[in-house]
């Protein structure tokens, strides 16, 4: 699977932005999609996950915020970002792992990874 991240910007706190992650070469919906991001000088964070069918989890720290969701027909996720806060910055990143299992909230639980997408939001 090839996946392609797009959408990212500078933004000012309070803003918002949309994601976008196309992905190519397997079919769609045998993969559940993940949007991870990671900070300078910090660990590669969860912040959201998508069903097969569409069903999305968030992490702590967006939940209320921010939403995903997929558009199985354009091979495409999205990560609508809401409210954006200074700490939202960071480089975003788009995954996808098989769709067996419980939601997958770990990198490791991601088979393939998009180029990333920088999000910084100014104070």
């Amino acid at each position: 699977v090839q996946l392609q991240a797009s959408g990212g910007g500078l933004v000012q706190a309070g803003g918002s932005l949309r994601l976008s992650c196309v992905a190519s070469g397997r079919t769609f919906t045998d993969y559940v999609m993940g949007w991870f991001r990671q900070a300078p000088g910090k660990e590669r964070e969860f912040v959201a996950t998508v069903s097969w069918s569409g069903t999305p989890y968030y992490g702590d720290s967006v939940k209320g915020r921010f939403t995903m969701s997929r558009d199985n027909a354009e091979n495409t996720v999205y990560l609508q970002m809401n409210s954006l806060k200074p700490e939202d910055t960071a480089v975003y990143y788009c995954a996808a792992g098989s769709r067996s299992g419980r939601p997958k909230k770990t990198t490791y639980e991601y088979d393939y990874w998009g180029q990333g997408t920088q999000v910084t939001v100014s104070s």
